[in-house]
């Protein structure tokens, strides 16, 4: 191999992964971090600062001070930025990645499915946005030059268009620079599968099965499996085969994934993206292949490494992403620090985070892949569902719990979701657990770890009461504690514990300090997230009305309206545009208006 160094222009677990292939193939590594985020620098040869992960200007002189000759995008960020891949060619280097003609091309969903039809794909249905038929509901509004779920959104009525559309237009000018939108048929009850495919400079075109990826909330993918299951033979041919007809359509040269919304029978194209995807390494459980060594292979102007009848399925798996978020609060993004850290040996992990790392919003809230390998689907499941028993993230609110109660649902397990499964607010994973009697008995047990059994000489023994008051601020009183095997953390008076992934936190009251569960005044509007402030529509002294948006909170891909609890006065603004504010923090109080 011709390349010698290699530059990663991200953070976080994909810097990580993209160091472990290049260190295996005796590839020297660069790597570039900003101020307070250098989790990812450990397998790095050399680290590099730079002002932000979107300075394509720095990225590109630091790889040149430093001598490497290629720059990996990792996923995200500038991976799918033609602009930048034109850049780092210009500057003498290779862009391990695709070419900048098929990225901007394939990169803007509106050009994607002309691509698409010309390729025989099929598509779905596509709508003026200033003249959406009312037979057309739901439809779906997406940005055009965008992916992640930024800016889109379902609209099931014509009364709720233009809302959407001014919505998407604000987040899609915000986040691509372009406010162009696509409006398309919206397929109830449909599944996100997709195919990899890989091309390399001779016009070799390959496809690595399938994947599933139906497990979403807000077209975030929260749960993805390879191969998808339960899809026909006719339906899974005719993807396989597009994927690779839509890449020799275009010259298609690394790696890509093309994306379908598959209901029954039919299958319609969605997007592709030009770039490996977050998902790739159940691909790679499945197939046995390296996929960062195979994109680094292509860019040294090799050819792929096998030919199609030579990639063929051994086994299933499937992988969780780890979210700092609250599923049972809206997925509200969450930050802290993480106090203790627990991986289970029985998967694969992906992740930079550890005891001690501090998780804020100016990131994807994403800090860990888990991924088990099978036989078949219900052994990877399985093992999962063990994984994640195993696993523990303390002193941080994440999504543990719920994703270990989603793959271990009759739904998952029956391969019956779709992408609005998590959606529906009475989806039974969102309710809200519980703690068990057991899980609070070894609280007890560790927290009061030297309390006798109440035996007293010449008297009637006493049975020791052990309070512990949980996150809620509600004590229970324990008589028998007992320790279980569950992960746990004890620090002074307070114990972590988890419960089938549940993290649960316990403390021993103490009288001196305030209860946890601290109610604000309901006149009190406060930021549900860490954020910026991206809009404030009112003044003091101005008159609302109930559910009437105030302003809003932007944080990791999503947008939160901030509402008026009650008819009433703004009496104060306590933040302006583009503040930053924490979780709780004040943003509006209105008073209630007396009535007349």
């Amino acid at each position: 191999m011709t390349i010698r160094t290699v530059l990663v222009a991200n953070r976080g677990e994909i810097a990580h992964r993209v160091f472990r292939s290049c260190a295996e193939l005796g590839i020297s590594t660069v790597a570039v971090f900003v101020p307070g985020d250098t989790a990812h620098l450990a397998l790095a040869d050399e680290s590099v600062p730079v002002g932000s992960y979107l300075d394509a200007e720095s990225i590109i002189a630091a790889a040149r001070q430093n001598g490497a000759d290629a720059i990996h995008p990792g996923y995200g960020f500038l991976s799918e930025n033609a602009e930048f891949a034109k850049a780092v060619s210009a500057a003498g280097l290779t862009f391990v990645g695709p070419t900048p003609e098929v990225i901007e091309l394939m990169g803007r969903k509106d050009r994607a499915r002309e691509v698409a039809e010309r390729a025989g794909v099929p598509v779905t249905p596509r709508f003026d946005p200033q003249a959406v038929p009312e037979s057309a509901y739901p439809v779906l509004v997406k940005a055009a030059a965008g992916g992640g779920g930024k800016g889109m959104h379902i609209v099931r009525e014509p009364a709720d268009l233009a809302a959407a559309l001014a919505t998407a237009t604000r987040e899609a000018a915000s986040a691509f620079g372009d406010d162009t939108l696509l409006v398309e048929k919206y397929v109830e009850g449909g599944r996100h599968v997709e195919v990899q495919v890989f091309g390399d400079s001779a016009g070799n075109v390959v496809h690595l099965l399938d994947r599933d990826c139906s497990v979403q909330r807000r077209h975030q993918k929260v749960v993805e499996e390879a191969p998808a299951p339960n899809l026909s033979p006719t339906v899974r041919q005719r993807i396989r085969q597009s994927a690779v007809d839509l890449c020799r359509e275009v010259g298609y040269v690394n790696a890509g994934t093309v994306e379908y919304l598959v209901l029954g029978e039919d299958a319609y194209f969605l997007e592709m993206n030009t770039r490996l995807q977050v998902e790739h390494p159940v691909t790679e459980e499945v197939t046995g292949f390296d996929l960062v060594q195979w994109q680094l292979a292509i860019a040294d102007g090799q050819r792929l490494p096998v030919d199609q009848a030579q990639i063929q399925p051994r086994g299933h798996a499937v992988e969780v992403r780890v979210y700092a978020e609250d599923p049972y609060s809206g997925f509200l993004p969450q930050a802290g620090q993480i106090v203790s850290l627990h991986w289970p040996k029985s998967a694969r992990i992906e992740s930079v985070v550890e005891a001690g790392t501090k998780v804020t919003s100016a990131f994807d809230p994403m800090l860990a892949k888990v991924i088990t390998t099978g036989p078949d689907r219900e052994d990877a499941i399985n093992q999962m569902v063990t994984a994640l028993d195993q696993t523990a993230v303390f002193g941080l609110v994440t999504n543990l719990g719920f994703a270990r109660r989603a793959v271990d649902s009759a739904v998952f397990r029956s391969a019956t979701m779709d992408t609005g499964w998590l959606d529906d607010a009475e989806a039974e994973v969102l309710e809200q657990p519980t703690a068990s009697a057991e899980l609070i008995a070894s609280a007890a047990a560790l927290l009061w770890p030297n309390v006798g059994d109440g035996w007293r000489l010449a008297a009637d023994a006493v049975t020791p009461i052990l309070p512990v008051v949980d996150q809620a601020g509600v004590q229970h009183e324990v008589t028998e504690p007992v320790l279980g095997d569950e992960p746990n953390f004890v620090q002074g008076p307070r114990v972590w514990l988890t419960e089938r992934g549940q993290a649960w936190l316990f403390e021993r009251p103490d009288g001196t300090r305030r209860a946890h569960a601290v109610h604000l005044g309901e006149s009190e509007v406060v930021s549900p997230m860490p954020g910026t402030v991206i809009a404030v529509e009112v003044a003091a002294g101005d008159v609302v009305q109930t559910g009437q948006r105030l302003g809003a909170v932007e944080a990791m891909k999503m947008e939160l309206a901030l509402v008026a609890p009650h008819d009433g006065v703004v009496t104060e603004v306590a933040t302006e545009l583009g503040a930053q504010v924490k979780l709780g923090d004040l943003v509006f109080h209105v008073e209630p208006q007396e009535a007349k």
